[in-house]
């Protein structure tokens, strides 16, 4: 049902990937190693896309056979392979035999000339939850109120900016979110396409439409979502949502490919070689990326910790917190997968206020930078009718205006 609602634009955009086995969906992640192996020059083409443009059967039969040989030389065994051309590498997925850890294996193959790096699948997990009183349909959305939503749309509504939700499934199908997403792509290996709480409650909060009677109105309501499940949300009550490096990393590539005005990543979780030159990439082609600020890690854990991505946290934290700005994120009212509505707590959906507002940026302005006004020199709590006024040049926006004249930080 899905895919019959795309356009033959994005259907082509789909179509582009290739049909590479899905892994090992029965091998845990900790027993697998992401192997990046650099393409020969005659085989790297830059501008190819997937499909026919990357090489030829007979190079990717010998790339294929080049890891099996990596493979058999440091007892392991191969899995499956994902080539990222965009960034100069094969990755091939190895798994770990028992009596060895992935750490270990991952720094041995680092070792080997064939090999740029190698690195184990690590697991991310999502920074938000429910709040204990689930009411689903909450008439105050704190944004309404602290953002001035309304004033805020009769700037911009994010009309023509597509952004990124990577994270678990999205509910395509939702009264508040039908029509909104142009792609909804699986990249966990096992497991089939599935709406889950989490990957539809940030959906919602950035881009659920506005005036259709239902419940919430999204930061973005006019921006259209590219929604692609690298999480899962674990069986039981309460329990977490993760995600696993090889599947963010996929699911990176493809924001970063399809143009993304906007990424938003509402987790954390270890530093990686491979995420981040994705996340480099993504930001050397002009996207805007939006991370949750995780409080129990140095430096908000990672991807908050790299040069150029946007971390936000759901409170205030201490002034030696430097670049972490503050959005709302305390008894949001969301989109919940069933057609419902739910109140959610945490960073991941005050990172999802911010991927909104940056979509309103570029709406104004296409190729700028994002410029928040915030109260503070260095992250603080954000206006967003003055970042907004900002780059409307002076519009008519009666909350921007005003606070324009104000004590405010411009980043």
């Amino acid at each position: 049902m899905i895919w019959r609602r795309l356009s033959l634009a994005i259907a082509a955009l789909a179509l582009a990937v290739p049909a590479f086995a899905q892994g090992a969906p029965n091998l845990p992640p900790d027993r697998q190693i992401l192997v990046m192996v650099r393409h020969p020059p005659e085989h790297f083409r830059p501008g190819g896309a997937y499909g026919g443009d990357y090489g030829d059967d007979l190079a990717r039969s010998a790339r294929e056979r080049l890891a099996r040989g990596i493979a058999r030389e440091h007892r392991l065994t191969f899995v499956d392979s994902w080539p990222m051309p965009m960034i100069g590498v094969d990755c091939f997925i190895m798994a770990v035999p028992g009596g060895q850890t992935a750490a270990a294996a991952a720094q041995e193959l680092s070792r080997d000339a064939k090999v740029a790096w190698a690195e184990p699948v690590e697991l991310y997990q999502a920074q938000g939850g429910s709040a204990s009183h689930n009411d689903p349909l909450y008439a105050a959305q704190p944004a309404a109120k602290a953002w001035d939503l309304a004033d805020l749309h009769r700037v911009a509504t994010g009309k023509g900016i597509k952004v990124a939700v990577i994270d678990s499934g999205i509910q395509a199908n939702h009264p508040d979110l039908a029509g909104q997403l142009l792609v909804n792509r699986n990249f966990v290996a096992g497991q089939s396409e599935v709406a889950e709480a989490h990957g539809t409650g940030v959906a919602g909060v950035i881009a659920a439409k506005s005036d259709n009677g239902l419940g919430i109105a999204g930061v973005a309501p006019g921006a259209r979502l590219l929604g692609l499940r690298a999480c899962w949300q674990k069986s039981g009550s309460g329990a977490p949502t993760v995600c696993d490096g090889l599947s963010l990393a996929k699911a990176l590539y493809f924001a970063v490919q399809g143009k993304a005005d906007v990424i938003n990543l509402s987790l954390s979780g270890p530093d990686s070689r491979l995420l981040r030159t994705l996340i480099d990439a993504a930001l050397q082609r002009g996207s805007v990326v939006v991370t949750a600020y995780d409080r129990s890690e140095r430096d908000g854990g990672f991807p908050a910790s790299v040069d150029g991505v946007i971390a936000v946290s759901d409170r205030s934290l201490a002034a030696t917190s430097a670049d972490v700005y503050i959005a709302p994120g305390r008894d949001v009212p969301t989109t919940e997968p069933g057609g419902r509505w739910f109140l959610v707590n945490g960073s991941s959906f005050s990172a999802a206020h911010v991927s909104g507002l940056a979509a309103l940026v570029r709406q104004r302005r296409p190729s700028a930078n994002l410029t928040l006004v915030s109260d503070r020199r260095e992250g603080g709590t954000i206006d967003a009718c003055a970042t907004l006024a900002r780059a409307a040049n002076g519009c008519d926006c009666n909350c921007g205006g005003a606070r324009l004249a104000a004590a405010r930080f411009v980043h």
